[in-house]
């Protein structure tokens, strides 16, 4: 009996344990990523940017939502929301809970597929599949058809009264003291809203710093706002792999960026330009799978420091 079944309990019995620690333990394991970029002009001070991605709320999430209001207290000099802040109908309450204190601070947003529509169940093996074809998230496959469509204009009009600048398909300014903040983003190019001809162009003069800002780290937004000459890129959407191998990494990114680039602070460069990209893991998951290995729910604080 052990020799013909021993083995396959063990595995059975790894398995378990991998799976519950994934949903029990690290999909509630918050952390923050400090990263430096040294993008702003010389003899400019430096600027702390907190962003979160992929929150992904349900209701009834209690810990990530005091992990998130907890965030005020880095006193941050702007926030940048890039997405996908729900997984449910009926969590926009909790999400603008979540997020109130952060709505005190200067920000922008852009929405990701998840703020506007729900999550559908759907196996997880398909993302392995539709990669080794050659697909890539929604934009290989046909539309969604039968989806659930979430009340995002209520995180829209909540966002906007406290002052944050919505940036689909659109460019905005923020203020600071004496600081002039220049910000071009796009919709979700995972649903193909995005629409580069609208904001191209580049960098605005007059501005002390002009950044990038997407929801999915798709290769032609990046490549268009890295031959624009932005110095730096802000997009989430890819959960850094979510379920990843220790000491490998991940598996799938959920559209056409590289897994090397999966998640954290690497470059991207085209037509002779090279910007620098922070892509965040977030800090949710799909309802559907709340789980997360190897790699751990996670917002970020950038701090832009002066060009070598």
């Amino acid at each position: 009996m052990r020799a013909r079944y021993g083995v396959p309990l063990t595995l059975t019995a790894v398995g378990a344990a991998g799976l519950a620690y994934a949903a029990g333990f690290e999909v509630r394991s918050f952390r923050l990523r400090r990263v430096t970029v040294p993008v702003l002009p010389r003899g400019m001070r430096p600027l702390r940017v907190l962003q979160v991605s992929d929150i992904h709320m349900v209701s009834g999430q209690r810990k990530k939502q005091r992990w998130l209001q907890s965030l005020a207290g880095l006193r941050p000099d702007f926030v940048i929301n890039t997405g996908d802040n729900l997984s449910d109908p009926e969590g926009v309450p909790e999400a603008l809970d979540a997020l109130g204190p952060l709505m005190e601070f200067p920000g922008a947003y852009v929405f990701g597929s998840n703020d506007y529509y729900g999550p559908k169940l759907r196996n997880p093996a398909r993302y392995l599949i539709e990669r080794a074809q050659g697909r890539h998230g929604l934009n290989g496959n046909a539309p969604a058809v039968g989806v659930v469509h979430n009340p995002w204009e209520e995180l829209r009009d909540a966002f906007d009264a406290a002052g944050w600048v919505g940036l689909s398909n659109t460019r905005g300014r923020l203020k600071l003291e004496g600081i002039e903040i220049a910000l071009t983003g796009l919709d979700d190019p995972h649903i193909k809203r995005d629409r580069y001809a609208e904001v191209a162009g580049g960098p605005e003069s007059g501005a002390d710093l002009s950044l990038a800002v997407v929801h999915a780290p798709y290769l032609r937004s990046l490549d268009a706002f890295t031959a624009d000459g932005y110095p730096l890129i802000l997009a989430g959407h890819t959960h850094g792999g979510q379920l990843c191998i220790p000491f490998y990494g991940a598996l799938v990114t959920n559209c056409d960026i590289d897994t090397d680039r999966v998640k954290g602070l690497s470059t991207h460069t085209a037509a002779g330009h090279t910007s620098y990209l922070h892509v965040s893991a977030g800090c949710g998951t799909n309802r559907y799978t709340p789980v997360r290995f190897a790699c751990p729910p996670e917002a970020t604080l950038l701090t832009l420091t002066a060009r070598d």
